[in-house]
């Protein structure tokens, strides 16, 4: 109760609560019984006519027939309605066989704090040539730094091509394989037992969207949304080199040039590679010599560069997003993009070339081929 000298608007606007729900509170609420309805069945007649529907000769038929069946012999105990009624509240409606019922998924919640700790792949549709001609696009990415680790190109979704691209990418990037997740959706190539296999000889955890949950992979959907919203991205690709080599320059573009909104407007390769705080502070120094000349242009104070995500999260915990009310800067909808090789002594990025039945590994520093059976 509030003290006398506090009244209840105050202590409301101090407590952040609105008044309707402080006077709702107070209101008692006596949950009343629903009356009998007076051409209500009696306790009598109910346990007669549950007792005619389960006797052997109507137990298997169902309230429509044994209603005809009883009005034919000029005896009406009660309309099939009720009788549906008086057997739901006994418990006896239900499927007369099991029916095959979708296993309820669990919600993926995945969180990555550096690169190479959750990674992120799908595959998606080129047009080839020609009508009912494609070409298959596989692609790796890092959820925290939205680089693209790996990438290639096939004339089919084949598994085993899949589980290459995963395993050279693994070893490029030399990741620790006990702390990487990879989270893909439910393709019939993300789900085959040869990727399933593969993943559990390198030891790297595997997860899974629900299935017609677009959301649960938002950073590969948004990246391929990127992808083909490029100006130049063609109609449709004259050949499979044709699409290899436009993926190659738009991956160079994307990992070495492309500013993402989600990582502090910072190119990918940046961010993957440990340089981003250093950036940032080079951009600090721009910002401070800026304000320094004209501080009256900047009506919100002093400027500060875009900070580097924290934490970049795969469907945020709801308990996190309720005690955390600060805008985080990982939640940002995902500009994704894709790879190339660089040019400055960086790591050399995999690039695999599916031909009809080779794989072939191209790097800065030379060529193998791997054999695959596509």
């Amino acid at each position: 109760m509030f003290s006398a000298d506090v009244g209840v608007r105050p202590a409301c606007e101090l407590l952040g609560v609105a008044r309707s729900t402080y006077y709702r509170a107070q209101r008692v609420v006596i949950a009343k019984a629903r009356p009998r309805p007076g051409r209500a069945l009696t306790d009598a007649e109910t346990t007669d006519l549950l007792e005619t529907m389960n006797s052997p000769e109507f137990c298997d038929i169902t309230p429509r027939q044994i209603w005809a069946t009883l009005l034919d012999r000029g005896v009406y105990k009660g309309h099939w309605r009720t009788m549906y009624r008086i057997l739901a509240g006994t418990g006896e409606v239900r499927e007369r066989r099991d029916q095959l019922r979708h296993p309820q998924y669990e919600r993926p919640e995945l969180l990555a704090t550096r690169p190479n700790e959750l990674w992120s792949w799908d595959i998606t549709k080129l047009r080839g040539p020609q009508k009912w001609t494609c070409y298959y696009l596989y692609l790796i990415m890092d959820v925290f730094s939205r680089y693209v680790v790996g990438w290639m190109i096939a004339e089919n979704e084949n598994a085993t091509l899949a589980s290459e691209l995963i395993e050279v990418t693994c070893r490029r990037q030399g990741v620790d394989r006990a702390e990487l997740t990879i989270h893909a959706d439910r393709g019939p190539s993300m789900t085959s037992k040869t990727v399933a296999q593969l993943l559990v000889d390198l030891g790297v955890e595997k997860s899974h969207s629900r299935p017609h949950v677009s959301n649960d992979n938002p950073y590969s959907e948004s990246q391929f949304k990127t992808m083909k919203y490029r100006p130049d991205y063609p109609k449709r690709f004259g050949s499979i080199m044709d699409a290899r080599n436009w993926v190659r320059e738009f991956v160079g573009w994307y990992n070495e040039d492309h500013h993402h909104s989600g990582i502090g407007l910072m190119p990918p390769r940046v961010v993957h590679y440990g340089e981003g705080e250093k950036l940032r502070a080079q951009r600090a120094l721009v910002l401070e010599a800026a304000y320094a000349a004209h501080p009256e242009r900047f009506v919100r104070g002093k400027p500060a560069a875009p900070a580097l995500p924290e934490a970049v999260w795969i469907n945020k915990p709801v308990e996190i997003d309720q005690n955390d009310s600060r805008p985080h800067e990982s939640e940002v909808v995902i500009q994704t993009k894709p790879v190339r090789t660089s040019g400055d002594g960086m790591p050399a990025q995999a690039e695999i070339a599916c031909q009809t039945s080779y794989v072939k590994l191209q790097t800065l520093d030379g060529a193998a081929d791997l054999k695959a059976r596509a």
